[in-house]
């Protein structure tokens, strides 16, 4: 007996965490990739087109800025409050109801594009109803993180949660290159109202297949909490738990000052001059980095040393942007670019397998929630602050302030927080 224990035992540590494959073995996971990718892949196909028209239509980086300023005002103000809702509310349904509200807002601006809308009404108008609809797309967007980031843990066992993880962050990376490089050719052939259509019938594609994951269980023990108490336990737990603190908050400070995609259109128009199609393979470049070591790390873990990792990551990063700032040449941006993305990427797991192994499951959601304070919203706060940085120094100069203060912060990092820096999983994993 004892033989067959020992057996088993060696088996599950063996095959089972080894398996770089373990969690596509179950199916409504398989069903969850197919939603996620369908999901990233019309937000980010949206979020380019949206841009380039914006640019188009004033030439002005500042209104670029205006984009993720409207999205970060609900993503904060709505974060904590949609955590909740979460933790208080069967996940798959709840999922649902937020795709299809999305595909409305796809809907919508897919008919203020049209020509006959744009020759009809003024300048200001349009960009009035995108930026009022991008601004209910942060509210969507506040309860999507924590939604997505429940579900998986309710359709995958506890030990194959950092292969989830991986996976889960490789489809999203694989629909981060596929949005925008498909966007930046269909605004080339189809043009941008017609391209919007399409992201709009791939929101409903994610919502039919969803459908097929059955219902999950509710596993919050305090259903009917009082919200207030509800948000302050979720946040007392973040403050308190070193390890997740010290990775939202390394790269929240990198994502909001080494962060130059809000700037990618003025590059492609003004001083790389690659037009749609070259705009689409540079918003495309950071995401094929991080997919292959996203890919990568399915077959070799990175939670050995996963605080020294994380900071070396995050110093390539900044070094990247700076290049990316630098360069007047396509190729060697492409470079800086995918070079990024391989950094980021290196983050994203790290990241993920903290948050998936060190929270409870009944307070996932809320820590879901300010996860995407401190990472999600710093993208659109970096993408405000890149083009009033853009305004005020020019584009150029702004990319390489923020690749410098990314350095900077890894810098300060190191000195002032030497138990991060010898942060090490392995013994975490091996736990569940």
């Amino acid at each position: 007996m004892f033989n067959h224990r020992l057996t088993l035992l060696f088996y599950f540590l063996l095959v089972e965490k080894l398996d770089p494959y373990a969690a596509l073995r179950f199916k409504e996971f398989r069903l969850f990739m197919i939603v996620r990718f369908a999901l990233i892949f019309a937000w980010t196909m949206q979020f380019i087109i949206i841009e380039w028209q914006v640019y188009v239509m004033t030439k002005d980086p500042f209104s670029l800025g205006l984009i993720g300023l409207a999205e970060i005002i609900p993503a904060l103000s709505m974060a904590l409050f949609a955590g909740h809702i979460v933790d208080q509310s069967e996940k798959r349904n709840l999922l649902i109801k937020c795709i299809a509200a999305f595909s409305a807002i796809s809907f919508g601006l897919f008919v203020l594009t049209l020509p006959s809308v744009l020759s009809m009404y003024s300048t200001t108008f349009i960009l009035t109803c995108i930026y009022i609809l991008i601004f209910f797309g942060g509210i969507i967007r506040s309860f999507l993180g924590p939604s997505i980031f429940s579900l998986v843990s309710l359709i995958v066992p506890k030990h194959v949660y950092p292969n989830a993880a991986t996976w889960s962050s490789s489809v999203w990376q694989i629909g981060s290159v596929a949005g925008p490089a498909l966007g930046g050719v269909a605004i080339h052939i189809f043009g941008v109202h017609w391209s919007l259509c399409f992201v709009f019938f791939c929101a409903l594609i994610a919502v039919g297949v969803l459908t097929q994951v059955e219902r999950k269980p509710i596993l919050n023990p305090k259903i009917g909490e009082p919200i207030f108490e509800s948000l302050k336990v979720g946040l007392n737990f973040v403050f308190k738990t070193k390890e997740i603190l010290g990775a939202l908050s390394l790269d929240m400070i990198a994502v909001l000052f080494g962060g130059a995609v809000a700037l990618l259109p003025v590059f492609a128009q003004d001083i790389l001059e690659v037009g749609s199609q070259g705009f689409g393979l540079l918003r495309a470049a950071p995401a094929v980095g991080a997919f292959i070591t996203l890919i990568a790390t399915a077959y070799l873990p990175i939670a050995q040393r996963a605080g020294k990792k994380l900071l070396i990551a995050v110093f390539v990063f900044g070094v990247s942007i700076i290049a990316f700032g630098l360069s007047k040449v396509f190729w060697i941006s492409l470079l800086a670019l995918f070079v990024s993305g391989v950094a980021d990427g290196v983050s994203v797991v790290i990241r993920q397998t903290i948050l998936q192994l060190k929270t409870p499951e009944d307070m996932k959601g809320r820590v879901s929630s300010v996860n995407s304070m401190f990472v999600g919203s710093s993208n659109e706060l970096g993408a405000f602050e890149s083009g009033v940085a853009a305004k005020l120094l020019g584009p150029v100069v702004a990319v390489v302030f923020g690749g410098v203060m990314t350095l900077l912060t890894v810098g300060a990092t190191t000195v002032v927080s030497p138990t991060f820096r010898k942060l090490d999983l392995t013994k975490d994993m091996e736990e569940n």
